[in-house]
């Protein structure tokens, strides 16, 4: 009899050691003493609370030619980054778009189809994603939606590709 005691619990302990692990896991108070303030503070990123303060959007005409020049080489002017024609001023967040930093890539000029794609490669941040699938245009419209929410609309770009100048405005 004492061997079907021992037996049942050297059984059961395993099972009550993931069911109390589950139920900490789940529970709200571990949630709040898993958060990562400092953690967060210390990690450049372009995630940020949206803004209330934005400029009223301007609609100036650029190039992708003239967008280049805003790319963070030159300290004496600001760094713009174009999704889906629209033109964001970038400048305060310098630390991540800035020469160098990880989102560079995307300083002076339209980089939508790199922004759909979720990718960091070069050939990618070119402006025309009419190829794009569907979850990877979500996407890029995500990131539309974050950046209109945080950074000042500047202008448009001029000369977009045919192949995307109707849908920039869907």
């Amino acid at each position: 009899m004492l061997s079907v005691v021992i037996y049942g619990l050297v059984l059961a302990l395993p099972l009550l050691f993931l069911v109390h692990r589950h139920s900490l896991s789940a529970s709200p108070q571990s949630r709040t003493v898993t958060s990562q303030p400092e953690e967060k503070k210390s990690l450049k990123t372009i995630m940020q609370p949206p803004r209330d303060d934005l400029d009223p959007p301007k609609d100036d005409p650029f190039t992708l030619e003239q967008l280049k020049q805003f790319d963070g080489s030159d300290n004496s002017k600001p760094i713009y980054v174009s999704i889906k024609g629209t033109v964001f001023d970038v400048t305060r967040k310098s630390d991540v778009y800035g020469p160098g930093k990880s989102y560079n890539i995307f300083a002076g000029k339209d980089g939508s189809k790199g922004l759909g794609k979720s990718s960091l490669n070069l050939e990618d941040a070119v402006p025309d994603y009419s190829d794009l699938p569907e979850n990877e245009r979500k996407v890029l419209d995500d990131w539309f939606s974050f950046f209109q929410k945080r950074y000042n609309i500047v202008g448009r770009v001029a000369d977009m590709p045919a192949s995307v100048s109707n849908l920039a405005n869907l």
